[in-house]
C-alpha cells in the first residue's frame, strides 16, 4: 500500500473517531462531561424545559390486608321452643331498636298467664281477708304469715307466666340490618336454633395484623383509606380505633383495628379490604425525579437564574408518586431544569422553552 493510501486511510478513522466522540458528548455523556466541554464548542443557549419545586404534603403510608365485620352482630334465636308464626323481616331490610322480628305460636303462654292472674288475684283477696281477721284477733299470726308467702308465690309465678310469653316474641336487641331467614313461617324450632343474623352497619371494624417493627408509630386517631376490589376506583376512610397490647411471639406481629364509617351500609360484613394506613405526613419541597442528578456521592439540580443554569446540590429524602422530597438545598417556587439536562452547564446560558412568567429565563 502506497504512503498516500495509508494517510487517506488514516485521516478517514481520524474524522470516524472525532465524529463519534461529538456523538456521544451530544446525546450520551453524563452532564458534567457535557459541561465541560461545552465552552470549548462555543454552542448557544441549552434548551430547556423547567418546573418549579413545590411544598407537598408527603405520608409515610404502609400497607395490610383485612376482612370487614359489623359494629355489632348477633344470631336472631328464639329462647323457647315452638312454631313459627310470623317472620317479621325480609333479607336485607333496616328494623329499629324493639322491632318485632320474630312471633312463635303463643295460645299456650297466654293460657298460662291468665291462670297465674287468677291465682294472683285470689291470693290477693285471702291476704285482705286475714288482715281483716287479724285486726281482731280471729286469727293466729301463722295464718297471717302463710296468706303473705303465699301471695308472694302467686305473684312470681305470674312473673314467670309473663316472660315466657315474652319469650313467644324476637325483637331487635339494637338497630340493624337483617340477613337470609334459614328458616320458613310454620316451621318448629327448639331453643337456640339459628333464624338469622342481625349486623348494625353503620360502622364496619376491620382487623390487621402489622410487623413488630411499626408498634411504636401506630396509634389511635391514625388515617386509613380501605379499598375493596367490588368497588373499583372507590377509598374508604376512617380510623385506628384499637391497637393490641401484645405482639405474637411466632409471627413477630400485632393486631390494629380501624373502623370505616358506612352510613349508607354499602360495606357488607366478611369483605376483603386492601388498606394503607398513614404513619405521618410532613410538608416537603419536592421536585420531578428526572431532575435529580447523581453523581458519585454528590447529588444535586440544576435551577433557572436569570437566564442561567446554577448548580445546587441537595439532600433527597422520600419518593413518591414520581416526585422526590428535598430537605436540603432548595426553596420552594424556584424554578429547576427537568429536561435538556445533557446540554447544561453551570453557569451557561439556557433557552426555557415551557418558561413560566416571572422566572426569570431567557426565552
Amino acid at each position: 500500500m502506497s504512503i498516500w493510501k495509508q494517510l487517506f486511510v488514516l485521516a478517514a478513522l481520524a474524522g470516524i473517531a472525532y465524529g463519534g466522540y461529538e456523538a456521544y458528548l451530544r446525546y450520551y455523556a453524563p452532564a458534567d462531561t457535557a459541561q465541560a466541554d461545552q465552552p470549548r464548542r462555543g454552542g448557544g443557549p441549552a434548551a430547556v424545559e423547567t418546573g418549579v419545586a413545590e411544598l407537598r404534603v408527603l405520608r409515610d403510608t404502609v400497607e395490610a390486608v383485612g376482612t370487614t365485620r359489623a359494629l355489632q352482630s348477633v344470631d336472631i334465636v328464639p329462647e323457647a321452643s315452638g312454631r313459627i308464626e310470623e317472620l317479621a323481616f325480609s333479607p336485607g331490610q333496616r328494623v329499629e331498636k324493639g322491632a318485632v322480628l320474630v312471633r312463635l305460636d303463643d295460645a299456650i303462654a297466654r293460657a298460662d298467664v291468665t291462670e297465674a292472674e287468677a291465682r294472683l288475684l285470689e291470693r290477693e283477696r285471702v291476704l285482705d281477708r286475714v288482715n281483716q281477721l287479724r285486726g281482731s284477733n280471729a286469727v293466729a299470726v301463722a295464718t297471717l304469715e302463710d296468706a303473705v308467702a303465699r301471695l308472694a308465690e302467686a305473684r312470681a309465678e305470674y312473673d314467670r307466666a309473663e316472660q315466657r310469653l315474652a319469650e313467644r316474641v324476637i325483637r331487635a336487641p339494637f338497630a340493624g340490618t337483617v340477613g337470609l331467614a334459614e328458616v320458613d313461617r310454620g316451621a318448629r324450632v327448639a331453643a337456640g336454633t339459628f333464624i338469622a343474623r342481625l349486623d348494625d352497619l353503620t360502622e364496619v371494624e376491620i382487623e390487621f395484623a402489622l410487623p413488630e417493627t411499626l408498634f411504636a408509630q401506630v396509634r389511635n386517631g391514625q388515617q386509613v383509606t380501605a379499598r375493596g376490589a367490588a368497588f373499583p376506583g372507590r377509598e374508604f376512610t376512617g380510623r385506628i380505633d384499637a391497637v393490641d397490647s401484645r405482639i405474637d411471639p411466632v409471627g413477630r406481629s400485632f393486631r390494629a383495628r380501624a373502623v370505616i364509617p358506612n352510613p349508607d351500609g354499602t360495606l357488607p360484613a366478611g369483605m376483603f379490604m386492601s388498606l394503607e394506613l398513614t404513619l405521618a405526613e410532613t410538608e416537603r419541597t419536592v421536585v420531578p425525579e428526572e431532575a435529580i442528578i447523581f453523581q458519585a456521592a454528590e447529588t444535586y439540580v440544576f435551577a433557572v437564574v436569570d437566564g442561567k443554569a446554577e448548580r445546587i446540590t441537595v439532600t433527597t429524602g422520600q419518593r413518591r408518586d414520581g416526585y422526590v422530597a428535598i430537605v436540603d438545598g432548595l426553596d420552594p417556587g424556584q424554578p429547576i431544569i427537568v429536561r435538556g439536562l445533557h446540554r447544561v452547564r453551570n453557569g451557561g446560558p439556557v433557552k426555557v422553552l415551557n418558561a413560566p412568567e416571572g422566572d426569570g429565563a431567557d426565552s
